[in-house]
């Protein structure tokens, strides 16, 4: 069995991503100190909110710089919604924040037209996928479940390995090196967000 750390920042509700990872056959437990050992090599950054307030807490705890440190020893880390957009450069959400810095790219809000797409975008869309990990053995394209408002600012980038339609070009699968990350949530996608996650596990 994998042991799979869950960064726990003390916000959200973690059991749906602890309990997938559990049925796929990994040993999941929540992290939440920079003090307390990483005895794995999988890393997961869930996340509900805000990015300024994400990258509050992260920083706070010291686990910000934990996490970034994992990463750059090359070990996998995937992003899930805010913790996925957290990965970037920077937010524009609220006001103008620095992110972890291990994806170059930037969050912006979700341009649509209001009358015709609501924000946040909550619930399934079908995702179309490019040449990528995570996305082995789910052909073309696949439905996900999402919630969120902001979205990283250029689907043309080479990171990122799927996207959906929602007004726009939404940017929902990234993949860079080691650093991966879904826009939407795979706890929460049934078979398709249970391959998403058994896919990350496969990385060494």
């Amino acid at each position: 069995m994998k042991r799979v750390a869950i960064v726990d920042s003390g916000a959200g509700n973690l059991t749906s991503i602890f309990n997938a990872l559990k049925a796929i056959g990994a040993e999941p437990y929540f992290w939440s100190s920079a003090a307390q050992a990483i005895d794995c090599e999988h890393l997961v950054l869930p996340g509900v909110g805000s990015f300024p307030d994400g990258m509050d807490r992260l920083t706070s705890s010291g686990l910000a710089s934990a996490v970034v440190a994992h990463a750059r020893a090359g070990k996998p880390i995937l992003g899930i919604c805010l913790g996925m957009q957290l990965l970037a450069d920077h937010g524009d959400e609220f006001k103008p924040t620095q992110g972890l810095g291990l994806i170059p790219g930037r969050v912006t809000k979700l341009k649509v037209e209001s009358s015709l797409f609501r924000l946040p975008h909550i619930g399934w869309n079908d995702v179309t996928f490019r040449s990528g990990t995570l996305t082995k053995g789910l052909g073309a394209s696949a439905d996900f479940y999402f919630v969120h408002s902001y979205v990283y600012e250029d689907p043309t980038a080479p990171y990122v390995v799927g996207c959906c339609e929602y007004g726009a070009e939404v940017v929902s699968i990234i993949e860079s090196g080691n650093v991966f990350g879904t826009q939407f949530h795979p706890e929460k996608s049934q078979a398709a967000g249970l391959t998403i996650l058994r896919n990350f596990l496969s990385v060494c």
